[in-house]
């Protein structure tokens, strides 16, 4: 099991959480750009801001198909992490047993029934019926990719944070 029981696990997908895209260029939030392995990205400055004060809230675990470049391009650029992260190939490989979304089997494997919270800009109807069915309880926080991770979203995390931690 993760380090620090105590605390419902925080799953922080990366693109459309963080790194942003669609935004009109008149109103960009503030971020920074930054390029990952070549490719250029638009790190938002507010969903780190949101993610460092959650984590006194929440266990985070990178849970986004940078796996672990995440750690190697983000602690710099927005001080976040280092953090566990998913793997989500070895996976796929062993064959997958959660259907219908790419990254279940792998979330399936890490939480081990803990609470969870998971961010990310792309649930499909397969995480929502998987959430609902979890044995643990288990929120889903779905971002728009022009705007990430805001206030609403981490107020509504931290709350349910709260009302899920084990004593």
């Amino acid at each position: 099991m993760p380090a620090d029981p105590a605390k419902p696990l925080l799953l922080i997908d990366v693109d459309g959480v963080i790194s942003l895209w669609g935004f009109a260029p008149e109103s960009r939030p503030p971020g920074t750009f930054a390029s990952v392995e070549g490719v250029v990205h638009f790190l938002s400055v507010e969903a780190g801001r949101h993610l460092l004060d959650l984590v006194s809230d929440f266990f985070p675990v990178w849970c986004t198909g940078w796996e672990e470049r995440a750690n190697e391009n983000l602690p710099g650029a927005l001080g976040l992490g280092p953090w566990p992260y998913l793997s989500f190939d070895r996976h796929v490989e062993a064959g997958a047993t959660t259907p219908g979304h790419w990254k279940l089997s792998a979330i399936d494997a890490y939480a081990e029934g803990r609470p969870l919270a998971w961010i990310d800009d792309a649930f499909n109807d397969a995480c929502h019926t998987w959430a609902a069915g979890r044995g643990a309880p288990t929120l889903l926080v779905e971002t728009l990719p022009h705007e990430g991770l805001v206030a609403r979203h981490a107020d509504a995390l931290r709350a349910w944070a709260r009302a899920h931690a084990r004593a």
